[in-house]
């Protein structure tokens, strides 16, 4: 019977493992000494070192094992689960009633936990799923939009139960913290537009009309769109990160043990504060917007800033106007609403807030194009039906 010995007994290396061939095919490896998870790297390239390859069965013998703690013992079990893993047959001899305690413990005895086969999900599955998944996502909605009804109601009876002194800071962070970017993006869209469009134009003498195109496509479309893109980028993604923080730290589950409304308390001064906030900056933008166009029509044209402004002014009538700040508190609640819903249903760890947020964004920019559609079409439908020219 050949035996070899991998580690001898020192100071410093206080454990050996002693292989041999007890029965044809079946090898016997032998632990001996003390072990410790500091040894935890020697143990586990020595196992793999002694262990001839392509063993029928392994027997690893525990009986001359003196002293072992939890992680070395964890390394020994994830060794033979390995090697059972691979088709090999291994198993735990002997050792003290100390020994075989942290072995039960480790679940030693146990056979590995096979991997779940993976499942091909076909065409009409993976509709399905997504089917019941949409449907799960509108019951949460539809629950939360509930809430919030409920919320605001309760605030219109009892305007001293809200929670107003975080309003003051939710507008500074949405809207005066915002402005510099909206006016940024907004006079670069009217400046982009303005050239564009006088370079048609002028092949056909008609410069002055630059004004109707800027000033209409701006107030009544781009502007509400580029100012709620970027409100859905900054304060819908902070909404759903501070809400689905405030679910990871328990903040949100206290708020319910001592009988407080989140949707009250969190939600509705977030959407009072964006509705009074986005409109604001809608108007902002679209006069950033108007003055990126003039800048370029008075610089490629013979176009004076009088003419401009009078053709602007006669192009605007104040319905646009109207449908601009229309857009903006639809867009307004819509981006605080989506933001909290994200941030209420997200997951209790850093990856579900990480995943709450990017969802925020990514929903409320298509919820607010979708608005965006339906208020660009049935804006006009009610303005005929009540008999005013648009």
């Amino acid at each position: 019977m050949a035996e070899h010995a991998t580690n001898d007994k020192s100071p410093s290396r206080p454990f050996r493992i002693v292989c041999s061939e007890s029965d044809p095919g079946v090898q016997h490896v032998s632990i001996e000494g003390n072990l410790a998870l500091s040894d935890g790297a020697a143990l586990w390239a020595q196992l793999h070192t002694s262990v001839p390859a392509n063993p029928q069965a392994i027997l690893m013998d525990l009986s001359k094992l003196e002293t072992i703690d939890g992680g070395a013992m964890a390394i020994l079990v994830q060794a033979k689960w390995d090697l059972q893993s691979a088709g090999v047959k291994c198993d735990f001899a002997g050792g003290s009633v100390p020994v075989r305690r942290i072995l039960a413990l480790y679940e030693g005895d146990a056979s590995p936990t096979p991997k779940p086969p993976r499942v091909h999900v076909g065409f009409f599955g993976s509709v399905g799923n997504a089917t019941v998944e949409a449907m799960k996502e509108a019951q949460l909605l539809f629950g939360f939009v509930g809430s919030m009804v409920l919320a605001v109601g309760g605030v219109v009876r009892r305007p001293r139960t809200g929670n107003w002194h975080d309003m003051p800071p939710i507008m500074t962070r949405v809207g005066a913290d915002a402005v510099p970017i909206v006016v940024l993006i907004t006079f670069l869209i009217g400046f982009v537009m303005a050239f564009q469009s006088a370079v048609q134009l002028k092949q056909f003498g008609a410069n002055i009309y630059v004004a109707d195109l800027v000033g209409l496509s701006i107030t009544r479309e781009l502007g509400p769109l580029m100012v709620a893109i970027i409100v859905c980028g900054r304060s819908g993604a902070a909404f759903a990160a501070e809400l689905g923080t405030m679910k990871v730290s328990e903040e949100i589950d206290a708020m319910n043990t001592m009988g407080l409304k989140p949707a009250r308390f969190l939600v509705v001064p977030k959407i009072v504060a964006l509705t009074l906030t986005v409109p604001m900056l809608v108007l902002v933008g679209n006069v950033c917007g108007i003055v990126g166009g003039v800048l370029v029509t008075l610089a490629m044209s013979d176009i004076t800033y009088l003419e401009y402004m009078n053709r602007t002014l006669q192009t605007l009538v104040p319905w646009n106007i109207l449908e601009s700040m229309v857009k903006a508190l639809a867009f307004a609640v819509i981006i605080a609403g989506v933001g909290c819903f994200r941030g209420f249903e997200a997951d209790r760890d850093a990856k579900g807030v990480g995943s709450a947020t990017t969802s925020a964004v990514v929903s409320g920019i298509f919820l607010v194009i979708v608005a965006d559609f339906f208020v660009t079409f049935f804006y006009p439908q009610v303005l005929k039906a009540f008999g005013i020219p648009y």
